[in-house]
């Protein structure tokens, strides 16, 4: 125990002042301690436990040495990301209570920052590891906000910059807009606006929060119209951009703040052409609130635009801009608009108003502000530069204000004048006869001089300012009076400045030329836009008809498969229908139906059972006439014996030879007889057989009605074909019905037979008695006889029943008896 401690004990003894060197060394030889880390198997690993380590000085003085570590160095970035830091670091900030924590989870997010800031690879590795929707409970505030802590304020501060890390303008198009739905789609956008619209906010969270809002919600529609739905919390509730442009034209808000707001409006904006609609259509005379009761965006933008501030000038002016920025159809909807000076004195349009302020000598941010308005006004619109040539004061205005030498200030007022006076040439369509592009460069000509225009023109470009705001979308200034360039603009005046230069120069011919060239440009323009338009539904029908073609397909596989599945499955059904064929006979074959193949069952089964006993019946009746015919036949012998004793005493007389004869044709009667009743015999013997048979196919029908049970239930298709074949077997009972009933009949004729043979025998006994009643001896031996016989024959009569095979065989022993018998005699 004591060497495990001591261990422990050494260990954090050497660790902790390990950590605490290498964050020396970093600071003071960052790269070369980098390169040395980089190269080191699994160094960068081993620093990553420090994040794992149980003593959190350790851990926190690894925190600070990761910072160190991963400053400008992308390929530390991503190892270090990739050895799982995101989730530690979040771990951590969470364990400390977010932005309520203390050092720790600033030194947390700083790495954080570090990691994900100009590193594509690890901005994506945090979106798709959904690390995103982890930093909502960060922004979560309640009603009072009063009394934040510093440290609470510089966590949230760093919090909202990790978030615009991840939506900057500067990233990749494609990875911000993914950021910026998922931000949408987790809700921390809109835990973003409830931070905009709380209030006891400190300033500067309020500031940065406005623009973290702003670049999440920049060129994403989704985003863009979610803002737009915000509201204040306020009686009665007004939306949360009208809020917004309070602030920024009231010059009592500090500056960050209404640079803030402007900001937000510009992301608002930015290729939205429906919010760009909304807040024009606020302006127009047809939507206005004639009572006053609400204050819209476009009522302010204009207050701001003609307000004593030249602040409030500037940010009106560009927010203008923002709402006509590659919009064509909204600078013509913003010509109707009418402004009421004074009373008295009739409105004038927006556009003639702006021209007045800029003639009236105000301050220089003012100016400006108008001049970019009414430049991006211009731009790209023929109507416009129409409407603003009608004035005809704004020609010599221009051409005055750049004709002079003024000074460092006004050079900056002299090139935006300029470059209206260059739009106007431009974009001029010749609609005025004054002023016609060749008459404005005339003009020009004598009396600024071109090689003057063009110079005044490039004061522009050159300034300073105008250097820093193309730098990024974010108003970047350091006071008010800096505030003089927007950065969309000098997008405008970069495209703008040479083809402007150019036009000054070119003669009429060549204006005439261009025009010419222009007009089948037009004309090329517009039929290329016809065809891409045909181009564009035929592709639409081809997509359709693609879609449909591939639905078919699909169906038309799904078909053939059901098809040869169902194939397959009635060569199944037929190989065990088959099966069963061979199992039941040719006799019982098609007995494969679920429900009516019981029932022909049970219909079998009932006919067989009236079979057996119609057959228990006959095999009584033969026993019973077999019985009778033996005592018939021993009668017979003793008339024969007799009758052969009496024959050599008679066979003088006459009526000896008569007898004989009579018992001969009485023989042949009796052998006749037997041989009718062996073929009566053997049709009751056929009888029997076919009763077995039955009986075997009963037998047999039984276990292949389970199967064909089964197979019925298998498919439903086989249900019409099993009931044809139950037809066809219903059909078979019937006949073999029939054939019952005629084999009945036959045993009826034979019964009839068997009686009439009985009636002649009796005749030719009765004959024989006769023909003995002339012996005295015999009489009453022929009498007895004759009465036995008489009663054998009535219950003959009654019974009326066929001879069975018994009934043969014995008659053949009587036969053989009766051979035997009439040796003897011979004898």
């Amino acid at each position: 125990m004591y060497s495990s401690q001591s261990a422990k004990e050494f260990d954090f003894h050497v660790r902790w002042p390990g950590v605490k060197l290498l964050t020396s060394l970093l600071k003071q030889q960052g790269p070369q301690v980098q390169q040395i880390i980089l190269v080191s198997p699994m160094g960068v690993s081993r620093l990553m436990d420090l994040l794992a380590d149980s003593r959190e000085v350790i851990r926190n003085d690894g925190v600070l040495l990761l910072q160190q570590l991963t400053k400008s160095n992308a390929a530390i970035q991503k190892i270090v990301a990739f050895e799982n830091a995101f989730e530690r670091l979040l771990d951590i900030v969470t364990e400390e209570g977010n932005s309520d924590g203390g050092i720790v989870v600033e030194d947390c997010l700083l790495l954080l920052q570090n990691l994900l800031k100009n590193n594509n690879s690890n901005q994506n590795f945090f979106k798709e590891g959904s690390y995103i929707q982890r930093m909502k409970p960060w922004f979560e505030v309640g009603d009072d906000n009063c009394g934040w802590s510093a440290q609470k304020v510089t966590n949230l501060h760093l919090m909202l910059q990790l978030v615009r890390v991840l939506v900057s303008p500067t990233n990749p198009p494609g990875a911000t807009t993914s950021c910026q739905k998922a931000m949408f789609h987790c809700g921390l956008l809109q835990q973003l606006c409830t931070i905009l619209m709380a209030t006891g906010v400190p300033a500067d969270i309020l500031t940065e929060t406005i623009n973290t809002v702003s670049e999440v919600i920049r060129g994403c529609q989704m985003n863009q119209d979610y803002f737009a739905s915000v509201n204040a919390p306020s009686n009665p509730p007004r939306p949360a951009i009208v809020v917004l442009l309070m602030s920024m034209v009231n010059e009592r808000q500090p500056f960050v703040l209404r640079c803030a707001v402007l900001y937000c409006f510009q992301c608002f904006l930015y290729k939205n052409h429906k919010g760009q609609g909304e807040i024009v259509s606020t302006l127009l005379p047809s939507t206005i609130d004639a009572t006053g009761s609400s204050v819209s965006a476009g009522q302010l933008l204009c207050g701001g635009l003609f307000s004593t501030d030249s602040l409030s000038n500037w940010c009106a002016a560009v927010a203008l801009a923002h709402a006509l920025q590659e919009n064509a159809a909204l600078k013509e909807q913003l010509l109707r608009v009418q402004l009421a000076t004074s009373i008295g004195n009739p409105p004038v349009s927006l556009l003639q108003q702006c021209t007045n302020i800029l003639s009236q000598g105000s301050k220089v941010q003012t100016r400006v502000g108008l001049l970019m308005l009414l430049c991006t006004w211009l731009s790209n619109c023929s109507i416009a530069v129409t409407h603003f040539l009608h004035n005809p004061a704004n020609v010599p205005f221009l051409t005055g204000q750049i004709a002079e030498n003024l000074g460092e200030e006004e050079q900056l007022v002299q090139g935006l004048c300029a470059l209206l006076l260059g739009i106007s040439i431009y974009y001029n369509d010749n609609s005025l006869e004054n002023y016609r592009k060749e008459k404005l460069k005339q003009l020009i000509e004598k009396r600024i001089g071109r090689e003057n225009f063009v110079e005044k023109l490039g004061f522009i470009s050159k300034h300073e300012l105008y250097s820093r705001a193309a730098q990024k979308p974010q108003p970047g200034f350091s006071s008010p009076e800096h505030m003089m360039f927007d950065h969309e603009f000098t997008k405008l005046v970069k495209e703008l400045e040479g083809v402007i230069s150019k036009a000054i120069y070119k003669s009429s011919e060549e204006d005439k030329k261009e025009e010419e060239v222009k007009k089948t440009l037009e004309q090329h323009d517009n039929i290329v836009t016809h065809y891409k338009k045909v181009i564009r539904e035929q592709d639409q029908e081809l997509e359709e008809l693609k879609q449909q073609v591939s639905t078919l397909k699909s169906q038309n596989e799904q078909l053939q498969v059901t098809v040869t599945q169902q194939v397959s499955q009635i060569q199944q059904h037929k190989d065990q229908y088959n099966l069963l064929k061979v199992q039941l006979g040719k006799d019982t074959q098609h007995h494969n139906s679920h429900g009516d193949t019981l029932q022909v069952n049970g219909i079998q089964l009932e006919e067989v059972s009236k079979l057996r006993e119609e057959l228990e019946d006959w095999r009584n009746r033969h026993e019973q006439l077999q019985g009778q015919l033996k005592e018939k036949d021993a009668v017979i012998e003793n008339l024969k014996s007799l009758q052969l004793e009496t024959g050599t005493e008679q066979s003088s007389q006459p009526s000896s030879s008569g007898g004989m004869e009579h018992s001969a044709e009485l023989q042949k009667e009796l052998e006749l007889l037997r041989t009718q009743i062996q073929l009566q015999a053997a049709e009751i013997s056929k009888l029997q057989a076919e009763n077995q048979k039955l009986q075997a196919m009963n037998t047999a029908v039984d276990p292949a009605l389970g199967a064909s049970g089964a197979v019925a239930s298998r498919s439903s298709e086989k249900e019409g074909r099993l009931l044809q074949e139950l037809g066809e077997l219903q059909s078979e009972v019937k006949a073999l019905s029939e054939e019952k009933v005629s084999l009945q009949q036959q045993l009826d004729s034979s019964s009839s037979t068997v009686a009439i043979l009985q009636d002649e025998k009796s005749k030719l006994q009765q004959e024989v008695a006769e023909a003995k009643k002339e012996q005295d001896d015999l009489l009453v031996l022929l009498a007895d006889q004759d009465q036995k016989l008489s009663a054998l024959r009535s219950k003959l009569k009654d019974l009326g029943m066929p001879v069975e095979d018994e009934d043969d065989i014995e008659s053949g022993d009587q036969a053989d008896e009766d051979e035997d018998g009439d040796e003897e005699e011979q004898d």
